[in-house]
Formats: structure tokens, C-alpha cells, sequence
């Protein structure tokens, strides 16, 4: 049975441009993207040509950010997409490879940062679970300092993001990628969960900040009634941007009051 032809829209490298400029993308500014490819349409180059439109237009002076996580390098009791046989487990943490900035690659987050994380010059920070890559003139200050027991808080790219008025850009994703959201539960009361993972000298457990994107659609619909959020159209993809301090602030109100957590340290199943 013959194969389709697809049915578009058509998207190239000069699409991506022109229509993140019209959504109020500005040259020099840092970015951060999370993305979905297949919503644009079909696009002629893949990835690499819609990390070629991002950079054309942020300019030499600008900044593309990505999320590179790596959350399959992680307790195997608790994974459930597939789970694994519990006679699994040690040998899976015993044999694990251990997290590498340069050969690790990212996992659950789509093509497009893989293909960032993978691009020359970019830089890649710390966290062995929830890194995140960075191409541009910011990209060192933005990944440097990712410390290995602060997932998404005060010591991630994140809080550098929202020091440098930086701004998250939503292509074709929804708000339950926003990983903005996860810096305003370092700042409001939130539990604290053991996270077991490889490490340079074996199997490892840190203490951590629990999070979870729980509810992030809903604070997300709130947001963007209530806060200016820019949305337009990149190829078939709905887009918005928005400043990441401001997705920040909104959140510390909104899970204040619409998702209160008791702090406690949590214990996983091991």
C-alpha cells in the first residue's frame, strides 16, 4: 500500500524565522523552548533546520535554551513507562552508566533538544536528571553552576534565566512541559523526596525538592488569562511566549493556593 503524501503545511528554516519574529521573538534575547516538531507541519531539514531558524533570529548576541533531561537515569523501583521486574533492579543499578554532559542523551523531551544538546558549541549543565543545553553568548552563564542536588530551583539554569529577563517559548507544547513552573515549588512550601540515582562512585541518594507537573495545564489556562502571554502560529504549531520570571511569580500564588503540600521527607519504594 503506497505510503501518503504528507499534508503539510510545508515549513522551512526561513518559515521558522519569519514567524517567530512575527510572534515578537527579539534578536540578542535568551530562549527558552520547549517543543514539539511534528505540530509545525512538515518541515524541510527536520530539526536542524528549525534550531537554524531559532538561532537566525535570536542573532550571534542571543541565547537558545533547551531542557535535556535524562529521567531515565533514575530509581528503576519507580519506573512505569515500562515498569521493569523487580529482580531487575540491582543489576540495573549496579550497571547504569553514569550521567556524561557530552554523551548522555536527553530523554521524553522531543528531537529538538537532542539535536541542541548535540549542536557545535553547545554547552550542557550538571544535573544528572534535569539538565538543560544552551547555545549562544549566555550559554555558559546559563549552564554553569547546575548543582547536582538542585533539580529545577535557586541552583538551576532556571533561576539564571529568570535573573537574565529571559523569556519561554511553547511551540507546539503545552504547559505541562513548562519547567518554569517546577522553580516557584523551590519557593513555596513543598515536600522533600530521596532521588536514587547512579553516580560517579555507585548507586547514590540525594535528598531533593519534590515536583511534579500535576495541575501545570490547569495553572497554565490561569496564566494566560490573566497574564500577558503572545500567541501566534509557527508553521502549524501553536506558540506562546512569555517571560519566565513572570511564569514564576504567577506560580508561587497559584500552587500556594490551589495545591498545598505538606513538607516532609518522602520515601520512595526501593
Amino acid at each position: 500500500m503506497p505510503i501518503p503524501p504528507p499534508t503539510g503545511p510545508l515549513v522551512t528554516r526561513g518559515t521558522v524565522a519569519a514567524h517567530l519574529r512575527e510572534l515578537g521573538v527579539r534578536d540578542g534575547e535568551a530562549l527558552l523552548v520547549h517543543s514539539s516538531l511534528k505540530s509545525l507541519g512538515w518541515v524541510c531539514g527536520g530539526p536542524v533546520a528549525v534550531v537554524q531558524g531559532l538561532l537566525d533570529v535570536l542573532g550571534p548576541d542571543g541565547t537558545l535554551v533547551v531542557p535535556t533531561q535524562t529521567g531515565d537515569l533514575s530509581d528503576p523501583a519507580l519506573w512505569g513507562n515500562p515498569p521493569v521486574p523487580e529482580e531487575w533492579w540491582d543489576t540495573i543499578r549496579t550497571s547504569m552508566p553514569v550521567y556524561d554532559p557530552q554523551v548522555t542523551p536527553s530523554r521524553g523531551v522531543g528531537v529538538l533538544p537532542e539535536t541542541v544538546r548535540t549542536w557545535p558549541g553547545a554547552l550542557r549543565s550538571a544535573h544528572p536528571q534535569t539538565s538543560f543545553a544552551a547555545i549562544g553568548r549566555r550559554a555558559r552563564q546559563i549552564t554553569d553552576g547546575h548543582a547536582t542536588d538542585c533539580r529545577l530551583g535557586e541552583h538551576s539554569p532556571l533561576a539564571r534565566l529568570e535573573d537574565l529577563d529571559a523569556r519561554v517559548l511553547l511551540l507546539g507544547a503545552g504547559y505541562d512541559t513548562c519547567t518554569s513552573f517546577h522553580l516557584a515549588e523551590y519557593r513555596i512550601p513543598s515536600p522533600l523526596v530521596k532521588v536514587g540515582r547512579p553516580g560517579p562512585v555507585g548507586w547514590e541518594t540525594v535528598t531533593e525538592v519534590s515536583i511534579t507537573s500535576d495541575q501545570f495545564d490547569e495553572l497554565g489556562h490561569d496564566f494566560e488569562r490573566d497574564r500577558p502571554v503572545v500567541r501566534g502560529k509557527v508553521g502549524a504549531a501553536d506558540a506562546r511566549l512569555f517571560p519566565v520570571a513572570d511564569a514564576v511569580s504567577y506560580a508561587e500564588r497559584w500552587l500556594t493556593a490551589h495545591r498545598p503540600r505538606e513538607e516532609e521527607i518522602l520515601h520512595p519504594p526501593v
